[in-house]
């Protein structure tokens, strides 16, 4: 059984609030292309996860609220539940149906109010998150277990400063056409503030234990215009440029008689 809340922003202190969905019989019927500007907080008694979700097109300062909400709720009803971002999934990944085949029912979590709130509970909200530079290859690795948002392309994968860019490379020449994408360095953010203005961008930040792993940088995949990648086939010197004898590459194109 699933017990879901809406994460809500309001014009006054606390500035934020839940509110205790109880249409829909499943959780499919909510977490949907209609909603896909809200956040969401789902309560599972089964598995005692707290799953956020944020809406494909929700607004960035609502995914934080959402976060700072995940943990209240957590407080409200025990430490043996522990939160997960449900974002993590592709929608075909077995884990994602899991949850979204589970019936939406009554439990013990309850809305949380203006008068749940203090004012140093609310002052925490500002220091969820801690930006600092982590380990490349650790971050990489937290990042790339989220899965690509469905109709979206990666172009630019910001880390500790650094900007990386997907470069296609094919890896077959004469049979089928394949390629393989690794991530290609480019260069340093300068000091100082950076506008990404030169394309409708859409922006994912990913956080793993209230640290920034690397923000990434992702287009539409109607958006043809190119990205950083190598177009024609590689092919090595030292596999062309041995001797050989001539004759036997004429002979190659004689017919038998």
């Amino acid at each position: 059984m699933v017990q879901i809340f809406e994460a809500l922003e309001v014009r006054e202190d606390p500035f934020f609030l839940t509110v205790e969905v109880e249409e829909g019989e499943k959780v499919a019927d909510v977490l949907n292309n209609m909603n896909s500007h809200k956040v969401y907080l789902l309560v599972d008694h089964d598995t005692k996860r707290i799953w956020t979700y944020n809406g494909q097109n929700s607004p960035l300062k609502l995914q934080f609220y959402g976060g700072t909400l995940a943990g209240m709720l957590r407080k409200q009803i025990g430490i043996f539940y522990r939160v997960f971002p449900l974002n993590k999934y592709a929608m075909e990944d077995p884990e994602y149906q899991e949850v979204m085949d589970k019936p939406i029912g009554p439990g013990k979590a309850k809305t949380i109010e203006k008068k749940d709130f203090s004012k140093s509970a609310t002052q925490s909200a500002l220091r969820d998150i801690i930006i600092h530079n982590p380990r490349l290859s650790k971050a990489l690795e937290n990042i790339n277990s989220f899965s690509i948002p469905e109709d979206f392309r990666r172009i630019f994968l910001i880390v500790a400063g650094t900007i990386y860019s997907g470069e296609e490379t094919p890896k077959s020449v004469l049979s089928e056409e394949e390629s393989s994408e690794s991530l290609v360095k480019m260069g340093r953010l300068n000091n100082g503030f950076t506008f990404f203005d030169d394309r409708n961008y859409s922006t994912r930040v990913v956080v793993k234990n209230r640290s920034i792993q690397g923000i990434e940088l992702f287009v539409h995949d109607y958006d043809k215009m190119p990205v950083v990648q190598i177009k024609s086939p590689i092919i090595h010197e030292e596999k062309i440029s041995k001797k050989g004898d001539m004759d036997k590459l004429i002979d190659a194109f004689q017919f038998p008689k």
